[in-house]
């Protein structure tokens, strides 16, 4: 009896977490629209997941010739505690597929800048100081200006 008890509550706490990670957005997350506002209030011109270059990013801004990618810290692996943050459940699969994100995020970055784009990623935790300031990075918007922007 206390078997299938146990093996009940696997079954609903796996379909609790199908239902978790369907619910994760790839698209138009709340610190993808942010960047949009910014941007939009910076007036400056993008296009919204261009499927046509290498690693879809998340923003082309047109006429700087720029990829600009919003990366998740825990999805991609960034150096900083929530990336670093090593999941409790089903870790060798997690790990790996990290692995994989972050491999696949510098090919990807490698065949942009090969076909003259320059690469820009913001992370999910930078956005925070970003969002109170009401403001894109200096850096950012320096190289929009300098690359014709």
């Amino acid at each position: 009896m206390a078997k299938e008890s146990v093996q009940a509550s696997a079954r609903e706490s796996a379909l609790q977490r199908s239902r978790t990670m369907r619910a994760v957005k790839s698209r138009d997350t709340r610190p993808e629209l942010l960047v949009a506002r910014l941007l939009r209030g910076a007036r400056v011109r993008y296009r919204r997941d261009v499927a046509r270059l290498p690693g879809r990013p998340d923003f082309l801004l047109v006429e700087a010739d720029i990829a600009l990618f919003v990366h998740g810290c825990f999805w991609h692996g960034h150096d900083c505690p929530r990336g670093a943050r090593a999941p409790k459940n089903n870790r060798d699969y997690w790990l790996a597929k990290i692995a994989r994100n972050r491999r696949r995020d510098r090919r990807v970055a490698r065949e942009l800048r090969e076909a003259g784009y320059a690469v820009w990623t913001l992370w999910e935790c930078g956005l925070k100081p970003i969002e109170k300031s009401g403001e894109l990075p200096t850096r950012l918007l320096n190289e929009v200006r300098r690359r014709g922007g």
